[in-house]
Formats: C-alpha cells, sequence, structure tokens
C-alpha cells in the first residue's frame, strides 16, 4: 500500500507538470484561436513561425543573446568554482555565501540593480546590448558555479597533485587533469545558462535596447496585442523549446550512464 501511494503520488506531481505543456503542445497543431475550443488540426502557426520576419529575427537574435551569455557564465562560473575549491576555507565559505545571493534574490532586483549600474552610474547607453549582457551573465554564472563545485568535490585531488609531481605545470595539470573530470559539470552548467537566458523577462526588459526582444519579452507583449496568429504561432514555439530540451536532457543522461558504465 505504501509502495502504491509513493508511486501515486509520483504520477500526480509528473501529471500536474507536464499536462499543461502537452495540452498546449495539441493545441499547436490546431487552427483553433485559444484553448478550450478544438477545431481542424493544421501546421498553420509552425507555418507562420517559420515564415515571419519579426518571429525569425526575435528567434535568431535570442539565441545568440543566449549562447554569449552561457559561453561568458561558463567561464567566469568554472573560473570561480576553481578558484573557491582551491582556497582556505574561510575564503571558500564566503564565496559560497556570496554565490547564494544572486540565486535567492528575485530576478526583478537584479535587474534593477543593473539598469542603475550600467546606465546611471557608468553611462552605458541603453541601445547598447551590454547592460542585457551583463545582467543576464550575473544571473547565470551562480548557476554555473553550482553545477561545476560538486564535481571538484567528487574529484580525487591526488590526481592533479600527482601531474605536478610528474612534471606538469599548474596550467597543464589543470588542463589535462582537472578540465576532464569536471566536463560533464561545465557542460551541465553551459545548458543551465542558455535556459536561464531564454527564459528571463525581469532583467530583460529593464536593460534590452527598445528595439530588441527576446523570446519572454516578445512573448508577453504578444499576449497583450490583438495578432492571434502570432499568439498561436508562439505555441508553437513553446512546443519546439520543449521537445529540443527533452531531448538534450535525453542524451545528456544516455551519455552520463555510459560514461559510469
Amino acid at each position: 500500500m505504501r509502495k502504491l501511494i509513493q508511486n501515486t503520488w509520483i504520477w500526480l506531481v509528473l501529471f500536474f507538470m507536464y499536462a499543461p505543456i502537452l495540452i498546449l503542445a495539441f493545441y499547436s497543431f490546431t487552427d483553433s484561436t485559444m484553448i478550450g475550443s478544438v477545431r481542424n488540426f493544421s501546421l498553420q502557426n509552425y507555418v507562420t513561425l517559420f515564415t515571419t520576419p519579426d518571429l525569425i529575427s526575435m528567434i535568431v537574435g535570442t539565441l545568440v543573446l543566449a549562447v554569449t551569455v552561457a559561453l561568458l557564465s561558463t567561464i567566469l562560473g568554472t573560473i570561480g568554482a576553481i578558484g573557491a575549491f582551491y582556497s582556505g576555507k574561510n575564503s571558500r565559505n564566503f564565496i559560497e555565501m556570496a554565490n547564494q545571493i544572486p540565486v535567492v534574490n528575485a530576478d526583478v532586483v537584479t535587474g534593477f540593480s543593473v539598469c542603475i549600474l550600467t546606465i546611471a552610474i557608468f553611462r552605458i547607453a541603453k541601445e547598447s546590448f551590454i547592460p542585457l549582457v551583463i545582467g543576464q551573465t550575473a544571473l547565470c554564472v551562480p548557476f554555473v558555479y553550482l553545477s561545476v563545485i560538486p564535481r571538484l568535490k567528487q574529484m580525487d585531488s591526488s590526481i592533479y597533485e600527482a601531474a605536478l609531481d610528474l612534471g606538469c605545470t599548474p596550467a597543464q595539470a589543470l588542463r589535462k587533469v582537472t578540465f576532464p573530470q569536471i566536463l560533464p559539470g561545465v557542460i551541465s552548467g553551459f545548458m543551465t545558462a542558455i535556459t536561464l537566458s531564454l527564459d528571463d523577462y525581469f532583467i530583460a526588459t529593464y536593460t534590452k535596447p527598445a528595439t530588441f526582444d527576446t523570446i519572454s519579452t516578445y512573448v508577453v507583449n504578444a499576449t497583450r496585442g490583438s495578432q492571434t496568429s502570432i499568439k498561436t504561432a508562439l505555441w508553437a514555439l513553446s512546443t519546439i523549446i520543449f521537445l529540443v530540451v527533452v531531448l538534450i536532457v535525453f542524451f545528456m543522461n544516455r551519455n552520463n550512464n555510459k560514461d559510469n558504465q
């Protein structure tokens, strides 16, 4: 009975997590203009998505931004994790505490802070992408750090020391010994950073140029407008993003299982 209750609870949690996404995916293959009224099945939403210049420009711009932010965040987060791991106890504890603050802090606070810092204090033009990149990087770096630091703690530190004894310089030992062992954490942090950048709304709203939209800001603005075809095309975009994430997670877990074997 206990096992039955546990399994039932797990399936209920999964149902409430994925049922809305699956419903949205279902309606993306119809010509319905609103959720709740099923009409004919159609691929028009996907045709609109890939033939509307504004949508294509928005998607490409968002992906370029996400990859740029993810690269910067991965470099900074990985360096920070390695530095904290090899630091003294007091320094490491301080860095870990400081890293937790952006994670717990509300995105709207980060957005306001970056906006004030870059535009009001450093006088960086609002039409520049620099405030947006800085803001999203500040959001993503702590999550990369949290992805890399467990891998460092699982690593056998004696291997690094052995590499030094065998003639490697610290840089060579880091590149040839440490980095290959933490690579899964680095990749996980990179993917997390891309997801956070794609999902971010508040920081993008306060720091983006007026003529630029990310997926999140475009979706919010589109739902306030009256262009029904654009709204339903965004159902198709959401479905594609979900499928891409599922495939990435599947192949990452598959590779991890192979490595463990």
